[in-house]
């Protein structure tokens, strides 16, 4: 393994490779490696041994249905996905792609990218595959169900504290009228799905990516590429759909124009249901942004509340009005 720059005990790791190494260099808390093969990177991995298999499988998929530009997870000598370091450290080594993120302040690159998520929902259908049962589902009626009973606890502890700092005095004076629409819509979508018409709640042979942002979109020479499929899940395809438009709408103060767009991107290659459209508007409903500022502040330490909160918090309330304009004309048409 000659040629090898970075002084560092995990890249003797890529041994247990069919590679011929050329050179590596760190980046972004992994190890980037130069081969006879192509690019590739070896990181640390975190998730559970039969998710690796999974999305191995998955990506394997994908790419035999027509979605050629997403990473691949490489096999070692011995036909393992995992290997591990001298301290029992689990890694993996993925293909890499050089290349750009894709720039979420440029519209053509996120049209770009949400008609790459239709095509990749439209090659991930895993339903004759047997491993799919091995995956877990998710519901997102339950998910909201947790964040609510969460901002419950929040309330009660902020109701009962004696000496509130500024940032609390504001975040408790304004609580109650997200809490309200988080009950409400948490109420409304369950009533939804529990009478949805032809609904099998325990399906979705369609996975998702799980984590579909701009960070993990990738422009190469060849065209967009996917990367950091780790959070894949079994869930319904409009969970990506959503974290993608929903950042991008955040930043842009809720485009009506913008949303319109990207739907109609996505729909263009795959067709969005009345279904669809539906659930997506039950998840932009949901107050998912005040959850996050108030588990932030409860879920860490409370005697010095960072300036950033109350920033945020003053957005999201400057922002609430065209967030339901946003609701109203694109999902009420």
């Amino acid at each position: 393994m000659g040629g090898i720059f970075v002084n560092d005990r995990a890249v003797s790791l890529l041994d247990y490779y069919d590679l011929e190494v050329i050179r590596t260099w760190k980046g972004r808390g992994a190890i980037l490696c130069e081969s006879d093969k192509g690019l590739f990177i070896l990181k640390e991995y975190n998730g559970p041994m039969n998710k690796v298999h999974f999305q191995a499988a998955l990506l394997n998929h994908i790419k035999e249905a027509g979605f050629t530009l997403s990473e691949t997870i490489l096999k070692t000598k011995e036909d393992e996905l995992v290997v591990y370091d001298q301290d029992r450290i689990p890694y993996i080594v993925k293909s890499y792609f050089e290349g750009k993120e894709c720039n979420n302040r440029e519209l053509d690159e996120c049209i770009q990218a949400v008609q790459m998520l239709a095509k990749l929902h439209n090659c991930a259908d895993l339903s004759t595959w047997e491993g799919l049962s091995s995956q877990p589902v998710f519901h997102i009626e339950k998910e909201y169900d947790k964040h609510n009973r969460e901002l419950k606890k929040v309330r009660r502890f902020l109701r009962t504290k004696s000496q509130k700092t500024p940032f609390e005095l504001y975040l408790a004076k304004h609580y109650d009228y997200f809490f309200d629409i988080a009950l409400q819509t948490a109420e409304e979508m369950r009533y939804y799905i529990d009478n949805e018409k032809n609904s099998d709640r325990e399906e979705f042979p369609i996975v998702c990516h799980g984590d579909y942002q701009y960070h993990n979109i990738i422009q190469t020479s060849e065209g967009m590429a996917l990367v950091n499929f780790e959070k894949c899940i079994r869930d319904d395809t409009v969970r990506d759909l959503y974290l993608f438009m929903r950042k991008l709408l955040e930043k842009n103060n809720w485009s009506q124009k913008i949303g319109d767009t990207l739907l109609n991107a996505y729909d263009n290659e795959r067709t969005l249901s009345e279904e669809d459209y539906m659930k997506l508007y039950y998840r932009f409903a949901y107050p998912e942004k005040f959850w996050k500022i108030v588990n932030f502040y409860y879920n860490s330490g409370k005697a010095w509340i960072p300036n950033r909160n109350m920033e945020k918090l003053e957005k999201l309330l400057a922002q609430e009005k065209e967030r339901l304009e946003f609701l109203e004309m694109i999902f009420r048409k």
